[in-house]
């Protein structure tokens, strides 16, 4: 048996750019997770990870140790209960981005069994986990055998990490934060592909954003990052395509928790948009989400063998929608994890309401440019973060009532009485801050905005594999 490798040679190695061995990978992942080693040996592979990149080969080694790290669930038929596949999606985050809470439910109503391992908010970006807490008794932290009897029951379980999955993840992404190492593709791809090879996955989708709200605003940066889950996951024994998807405005006409919550409810349920600013939007903005929501499930649909081709994988998703198969799906989820029971009956009476709701007008400036031509999702991001839905710092409380509705899209022309967005806020002085800095995020022109500016969401083309086999994950 060879010995382990010491960790200072190999932070030499890949210092020098030298290839590491798949023996001193996970060699060092074995380290992070035990303890053995320091936050500074950490960092230094952290960085130089970042400055010296890792080819396909050692990233599939990094992400199968750091998978290995920790628990893996298995879903075997008897767990299940059916024979279905097992399939998630991951998103790189945006603002507006509730397509988890329409997706998940739509695929279990489709046959799948989705056990999603999501996470909470990022920076300027809103977490899944923080929009289902806005649900009263939501449990994101279930036991195994609460979760599996979700799964079983429901279809779907919308879910945290845990400390038990991925465990050497946890240890390196809070180095990573505080060494400018974030944004190492190697360091996300593992970072991501661990936690979903953990959760015992058949087959993947993965919503990648471009655009200035994503974190990679550039296009070919998101296609590198696109292609490098796909090849890994690949790699690592799991099918995976990856759409691309365009974050120059929210991708939902709302953000904030208990707001886009309210929304994904009314989504699934198929409710007329009410007239009334709390939490809903236009339908031209709302189509947005079910772009995404339609061609992410497409995806995975056919890969997992549930539909022949894109038209069958779109009218299944449709019957699902529409018949109420996917509301109720998720009812039995919230329900199952801890949540009301009628909840989709009476959602307001359980999520809620900010103290002061107030309309951001449109500014005089832009009176005589009347369409709308650039929206900083970033600068929206940053309001809800202020205005208490989002962390300032690791551990602050989150106000899950605060945010923005009704948010304008681009390329509309908004009548001068019509407000951009509705401010919901804990404060008149929280709103009023909050109102300057939408109407600042909004830019205007006289001309028409180009038709490929406000186009579809969904970027052309796909990044990924030949599907995975149907049936249940040994």
């Amino acid at each position: 048996m060879n010995p382990s490798p010491l960790p200072q040679e190999t932070l030499r190695r890949k210092r020098d750019g030298e290839m590491l061995s798949g023996n001193e990978i996970r060699a060092l992942v074995d380290g992070i997770a035990q303890g053995h080693l320091s936050d500074a040996q950490l960092g230094a592979f952290a960085m130089a990870v970042r400055l010296r990149g890792m080819d396909t080969a050692e990233t599939v080694a990094l992400t199968l140790a750091m998978r290995d790290s920790g628990e893996q669930l298995r879903w075997p038929a008897s767990v299940l209960g059916g024979s279905g596949p097992v399939v998630d999606k991951h998103s790189t985050g945006g603002i507006g981005d509730m397509v988890s809470l329409v997706l998940g439910p739509l695929l279990a109503a489709c046959g799948c069994f989705v056990p999603m391992v999501s996470g909470r908010g990022l920076g300027h970006t809103g977490g899944t986990l923080d929009k289902l807490e806005a649900i009263p008794g939501y449990t994101v932290l279930p036991g195994l055998a609460r979760l599996q009897q979700v799964v079983r029951e429901a279809g779907v379980a919308i879910v945290g990490a845990g400390p038990g999955l991925a465990r050497a993840d946890q240890r390196l992404y809070a180095v990573r934060d505080v060494t400018a190492t974030v944004d190492s593709l190697p360091l996300i791809t593992a970072s991501i592909l661990s936690k979903k090879l953990a959760a015992g996955l058949q087959c993947l989708v993965l919503d990648v954003k471009f655009g200035n709200g994503a974190f990679l605003p550039a296009l070919a940066d998101a296609q590198a990052l696109a292609r490098s889950l796909v090849d890994v996951a690949e790699g690592a024994g799991l099918p995976a395509q990856a759409l691309l998807t365009d974050m120059n405005q929210p991708l939902a006409p709302a953000a904030g928790n208990a707001i886009e919550t309210l929304l994904a409810i009314e989504m699934l349920c198929g409710r007329p948009l009410s007239a009334t600013p709390a939490g809903l939007a236009s339908a031209q903005a709302e189509a947005r989400t079910r772009e995404v929501v339609m061609a992410l499930g497409a995806a995975l649909l056919q890969q997992a063998g549930r539909a022949g081709s894109g038209y069958e994988a779109h009218r299944l998703l449709d019957t699902a929608w529409r018949s109420g198969a996917a509301a109720e799906r998720f009812a039995r989820m919230v329900h199952g994890l801890g949540g009301p029971a009628d909840l989709l009956e009476q959602p307001r009476r359980h999520l809620a309401e900010a103290a002061v709701l107030r309309p951001v007008p449109v500014p005089d400036s832009a009176r005589d440019r009347p369409q709308i031509s650039h929206i900083d999702a970033v600068a929206l991001g940053m309001v809800v973060v202020r205005l208490g839905g989002g962390r300032q710092r690791p551990g602050d409380a989150i106000d899950p009532a605060v945010g923005l509705s009704r948010l304008a899209p681009l390329g509309v022309r908004p009548a001068p009485s019509a407000p951009l967005a509705w401010v919901h806020a804990a404060t008149e002085a929280d709103a009023d801050a909050a109102i300057r800095a939408v109407q600042a995020a909004y830019r205007w022109s006289e001309a028409d905005v180009p038709a490929n500016g406000i186009g579809p969401c969904v970027w052309p083309g796909v990044v990924g594999s030949a599907g995975c086999s149907p049936g249940a994950a040994a």
